[in-house]
């Protein structure tokens, strides 16, 4: 039982010493200035790709929407998109980011006519 114990122990000292280990890596990489480079890039990087994705999933949903819901025709919704109706007759639109954003009827404007 003892030996048990001894040796979890252990692997518990030699997990939370290379836990504490990358962590000073990582802080010491961002002194230098091809640290700070390097942290700049990747949250730039970061910030792009959220962006592409957020993009991506607002025109999947919009697509879905046009083939399996129908458009509200002359209504809008309150940033100017298209309102869908679903199957249950619940009424939304999609955002920037690509979810569905269920409105109530005083949310839902009337589309101004073009001239």
């Amino acid at each position: 039982m003892k030996r048990k114990y001894l040796i979890g122990l252990a692997a518990m000292a030699m997990i939370a010493s290379v836990t504490f280990t990358a962590v000073a890596q990582e802080k010491q990489e961002k002194k230098t200035k091809v640290g700070k480079a390097l942290s700049k890039t990747g949250h730039a990087v970061e910030k792009g790709a959220k962006s592409v994705g957020n993009k991506t999933a607002e025109v999947a949903v919009k697509g879905a929407s046009k083939v399996a819901d129908e458009t509200y025709k002359g209504k809008m919704a309150p940033d100017g998109s298209n309102v869908y109706i679903d199957g249950k007759n619940k009424k939304y639109y999609v955002n920037k980011k690509g979810a569905k954003v269920y409105l109530k009827a005083s949310e839902i404007k009337d589309r101004p006519k073009e001239n």
